[in-house]
């Protein structure tokens, strides 16, 4: 995760931790560090995602660029994802991300320290059932990561993508994506999109 501007955002947590809202672990809470940029999907926010989600989650291989808090890897392992990758480029973030695996052990869950970036320019070992996007405010990572996920093949046919942004932000995005679902809360925009194969590259 790298430095964001602030920008006002909704938050779900107040003491340093989150709770995880559905399936096995469900009242359990995941430690959150304190860091500039990071913004923990907020509890309502999660809820109606993993409800888009709730046909798609069981036993998929899930990537989490911009982790963060990890606050949608644990939803997602929680739930019966198979497996979940989360990139977190911040050491103190990543720290905890950690700890949490550890404390649940989550033997799922994989964290790698990397940018979220650098890591989508690479062959992907395995394609990816959903991926959620959820950078740091301000730096225009969501576009440039939709990118790479299209150029470098890391999408399953008919992947989930999950993208959380500013709500003023415009989006470049491939046109084989298509538009499942979009709701706004306070000053964030989510939005779910589904990839569809294509052998034209074509940008919005």
């Amino acid at each position: 995760m790298n430095k964001a501007k602030k920008t006002p955002s909704i938050s779900s947590s107040k003491n340093g931790n989150i709770n995880i809202i559905g399936g096995q672990w469900r009242s359990r809470k995941i430690e959150v560090v304190d860091a500039d940029g990071l913004r923990p999907t907020p509890n309502r926010v999660r809820e109606t995602l993993f409800n888009w989600l709730q046909s798609d989650i069981f036993n998929s291989r899930c990537l989490d660029l911009f982790a963060g808090s990890g606050a949608l890897s644990f939803e997602a392992a929680s739930r019966g994802a198979k497996s979940i990758v989360q990139i977190e480029n911040n050491a103190a973030a990543y720290s905890v991300l950690k700890t949490n695996v550890e404390k649940f052990a989550a033997t799922q869950i994989q964290t790698i320290q990397t940018d979220a970036l650098s890591y989508l320019k690479n062959a992907p070992k395995e394609t990816f059932d959903i991926v959620f996007i959820d950078p740091p405010f301000g730096l225009d990572l969501v576009s440039q990561s939709c990118e790479w996920l299209e150029k470098n093949n890391w999408l399953a046919p008919y992947a989930k993508i999950y993208i959380e942004t500013e709500t003023h932000l415009t989006l470049q995005l491939p046109e084989n994506w298509r538009l499942l679902k979009s709701k706004s809360a306070g000053e964030v925009a989510y939005q779910l999109f589904e990839y569809h194969k294509t052998t034209a590259l074509v940008y919005k």
